[in-house]
């Protein structure tokens, strides 16, 4: 990514001036402004920078805020309103001013007493994000979807690697007991052999056109848009309920909602460091509007080990994920597990079988995994297989045709019309 530059003196300046402004900070906090926080001493909690912190955002922040190992030190959000909103949700937790309130996020990320970071802005910048974030040595948690191509998590993953982060998607079923366990019958053969799984979420979104706006003040509409091409500003671009379905931001549920049963699927299968070797499947998409995103689709693919899986909207399959064997099935989604036999459920997983790693709240695994600098349950190489899935789908219900894919090579074989959907050009001075 080419840095754009940072106005040091405006920084420097706000931070000697105006020491809990919206813009400027003390470089580094001291310890005694921060305290303990139950019963953890300031110099041993990690601090923590948030980068977009909007519904979505903010229910994140809240995870770190409610942990004593951690301690929200700035917020950061193109949209004024909402950076001023979180950082007030920041102090009033504290009971004191100690969070910063930046609109650029390489502002956020210049700090060098931030060690790791939350990133919750649109799905188009999630990747970008991510890359500053690692190579200005700060851990961090990436909401889903992962990016806007493959290349992109491919990207990521090497910079994760080579800088050391750790790590955490924000696939956070992954730290639910109902999804672990349901995957843990599965893989200890408790319906036999694993013959297929039904995959459903939300489908898509349509809308109407709407017309140019004028930039609302409080808005930088030029960094909310980023590596995205220009487009003219009309509110409803820059509403989640919108952006979301909207392909220069998102891939739309088929990401947006799907990455989560994809993932759980993933790790059902025993395949999460892997990935199909075919892929087919249809779309229904907008022929107007603002929305231009899948309405609804039929995906199918398969993996070298046999087994298939039905990726859909929920119009046909039921939201969750249905693994079925050969002696039994069982059925996971966030409201309920089931199992036929029913007895599966009362199963115990015995000492010698496989275990998944245990998480029972997602940032604080994040946290725990900063300290002793090992993998969360998420890690960068899932994650990048399980947001591969989505980005396969998307391609094959644009193509309606069958794709053959080498999950070692991780590129598809013999397409070139497909190969190139594997990219996704970013407007200038925005690179990976």
């Amino acid at each position: 990514m080419k840095r754009r530059e940072i106005n040091r003196r405006r920084f420097l300046k706000g931070a000697a001036g105006a020491a809990f402004g919206t813009v400027g900070f003390p470089y580094i906090v001291a310890s005694s402004a921060m305290g303990k926080v139950g019963g953890v001493a300031a110099s041993d909690r990690i601090t923590v920078g948030c980068i977009g912190v909007g519904g979505r955002g903010r229910a994140v922040m809240k995870g770190f805020l409610g942990s004593a190992d951690a301690q929200v030190v700035a917020v950061c959000d193109v949209k004024r309103t909402v950076r001023e909103q979180a950082q007030e949700q920041v102090d009033k937790h504290y009971g004191k001013k100690v969070c910063a309130a930046y609109n650029d996020f390489q502002e956020l990320l210049a700090r060098g007493d931030i060690d790791a970071v939350s990133i919750a802005s649109t799905d188009h910048w999630h990747v970008l994000h991510a890359l500053e974030s690692a190579r200005s040595g700060k851990d961090m948690y990436v909401e889903k979807p992962l990016g806007l191509s493959v290349e992109q998590g491919q990207v990521l993953r090497e910079t994760i690697k080579q800088y050391g982060r750790v790590f955490q998607f924000g696939t956070q079923q992954r730290s639910s007991r109902n999804f672990r366990f349901a995957c843990e019958l599965v893989l200890n053969g408790r319906i036999g052999r694993l013959r297929s799984m039904k995959v459903g979420c939300p489908g898509g979104k349509e809308t109407g056109v709407y017309p140019p706006m004028p930039v609302p003040d409080g808005l930088d509409y030029e960094l909310w848009l980023g590596p995205a091409p220009w487009a003219a500003y009309t509110e409803n671009r820059v509403i989640n309920q919108y952006w979301f379905h909207i392909s220069d931001y998102a891939l739309g549920f088929v990401a947006g909602w799907g990455i989560h049963h994809v993932d759980i699927a993933q790790w059902g299968n025993g395949t999460e460091l892997t990935g199909p070797v075919e892929v087919e499947g249809t779309g229904v998409f907008p022929r107007d509007g603002l929305c231009d995103c899948a309405v609804s689709w039929d995906v199918n693919l398969k993996y070298a080990n046999g087994v298939t899986v039905s990726f859909t909207d929920n119009k046909k399959n039921r939201q969750g994920v249905l693994f079925e064997g050969t002696e039994g099935w069982v059925f996971v989604n966030r409201r309920s597990l089931e199992a036929h036999p029913k007895s599966l459920l009362q199963e115990e997983i015995g000492p010698d079988e496989i275990h998944l790693p245990v998480s029972n709240q997602h940032q604080q695994n994040l946290l725990d995994c900063i300290k002793t600098r090992s993998k969360t349950v998420c890690p960068i190489e899932v994650a990048v297989r399980s947001d591969t899935i989505c980005q396969l789908s998307d391609i094959a219900i644009r193509l309606g045709r069958k794709l053959r894919w080498d999950p070692g090579k991780e590129e598809f074989v013999n397409d070139a019309e497909a190969s190139r959907m594997l990219k996704r050009a970013m407007r200038s001075p925005w690179r990976l």
